[in-house]
């Protein structure tokens, strides 16, 4: 059992609880680094990758719509395989197909245009194809890695516990953007091309070693979902508090959905904004705008890392509730910022500086959710509420690509950020404290 009375006031004393934590948590976050170092090298950057195959600003928003579709229906289906075959068999089947989803995208720069006379498949539709494969890992990390936290921790310091997976999981989202600028230093292609290799490499990596490592005997995870049949009675009996905080959270999450996906082309094809730095012994380099959004996300996720640890510690006192308000502000006010932010280099790293504090309030806002759950109960309660949160988001992306290449990129972000201060307000309003940190 993790020795979770070790105080975590900042990162490093959040890598420190972590390595304490028992080793079927550790196999299981060791396996998430890997699947996120590759989702944050590739999923970020697909947007644009999209455009150089072909596509336009909808299709953009129909790849993100149908990502929102699979991270609502993927983790029940999930549980079916995991409650059949085991939970490690199940871990290495997602991992392997989510390898396979990879290779595809991969494929999709070299398959011609195929015209089948009604119908022409351009390069584009295979990007869609191996989404369905590429996030098919996630279909049971996101119940486990919850169940998993919920049981090892104390009520009052949930937050910590989730501090100390994310901080590891999300020091992969550091890395990720750098291994990118670095590959796409002159422009996207052909650097992406190896970006995905590097992809495939780390999550057949991931892959073995859960399989070898991580031992499932005296896991009851895989047994949480229950299935399909299952739904109905798992909403029916999801907390009470849980209400308020889903409704502003599903409203903040599908002001983001519809234009998460845009960040990218904001940079690379409305600012078309580079960076020039001068390092020593190799002189000027000037980075493409792809480059420089890797390192916009660098610097974000740097952010993040130094405030979620000390920010769960602020909700002991503070309460959840008011972490996780400032973390779903953020989220709401940021769209607008970056649509009207001046193209100045510096006023972009300060902006996604301050996106990373929305970061800050990621575990607060896990253990508000898993919080009120009855103990062996917290990955049926997560797979219950993020399913009815992925059905409301699904149609964002769509929505936000529709605004974006018919009406203006201004009008997609204006409304996003609107929407999301209502979720903001909502939940300030209505939004229930969590017992344990009252």
């Amino acid at each position: 059992m993790a020795r979770q009375q070790a105080e975590v006031s900042g990162p490093y004393d959040a890598f420190r609880q972590f390595f304490s934590l028992r080793r079927d948590v550790l196999v299981l976050s060791v396996a998430m680094f890997a699947f996120s170092l590759g989702f944050q090298m590739t999923n970020r950057f697909i947007p644009d990758y999209l455009v150089y195959l072909g596509a336009g600003g909808f299709v953009v928003g129909l790849f993100a719509t149908l990502g929102n579709v699979i991270g609502a229906v993927y983790p029940y289906y999930g549980g079916i395989v995991s409650d059949r075959v085991g939970s490690r068999y199940a871990l290495t089947v997602f991992g392997f197909l989510s390898t396979f989803g990879f290779v595809i995208w991969l494929a999709s720069a070299y398959i011609p245009t195929i015209d089948l006379g009604a119908i022409v498949l351009e390069p584009w539709v295979w990007v869609f194809v191996g989404l369905l494969l590429a996030q098919c890992w996630k279909s049971f990390g996101i119940g486990g890695h919850y169940a998993i936290v919920k049981q090892a921790t104390e009520p009052s310091r949930l937050a910590r516990g989730f501090a100390s997976t994310e901080t590891f999981r999300r020091t992969a989202f550091l890395i990720a953007p750098l291994i990118v600028a670095v590959l796409v230093v002159d422009d996207l292609m052909p650097g992406f091309l190896w970006v995905l290799v590097i992809g495939i490499v780390f999550a057949l990596l991931g892959t073995i070693a859960q399989h070898l490592l991580y031992d499932a005997d005296a896991d009851t995870v895989g047994k949480e979902f229950q299935g399909v049949g299952q739904v109905v009675d798992d909403l029916r009996s999801l907390p009470d508090p849980l209400g308020p905080l889903l409704v502003g959270d599903a409203l903040v999450r599908f002001a983001n959905g519809m234009v998460y996906a845009f960040f990218i082309l904001v940079i690379t094809l409305e600012m078309g904004i580079g960076l020039a730095l001068s390092l020593p012994a190799v002189g000027t380099v000037e980075l493409s705008p792809a480059a420089f959004f890797g390192v916009l996300l660098s610097v974000e996720m740097f952010v993040a890392l130094l405030t979620m640890a000390p920010a769960a510690k602020i909700a002991e006192y503070t309460g959840l509730k008011a972490v996780v308000g400032l973390g779903f502000f953020v989220y709401a006010i940021f769209p607008i910022m970056l649509i009207f932010a001046p193209e100045n280099v510096w006023i972009l790293i300060a902006l996604f500086a301050f996106s990373g504090l929305r970061f800050a309030g990621l575990p607060a806002h896990k253990a508000l959710i898993v919080g009120p759950a009855e103990r062996g109960a917290g990955g049926r309660v997560t797979g219950s509420y993020y399913l009815v949160r992925g059905a409301i988001v699904i149609p964002s992306g769509a929505l936000g690509g529709f605004l974006w290449q018919y009406a203006t990129p201004e009008l997609s972000f204006v409304i996003a950020s609107i929407i999301g201060m209502v979720g903001v307000v909502y939940f300030l309003v209505f939004g229930e404290e969590f017992e344990a940190y009252k």
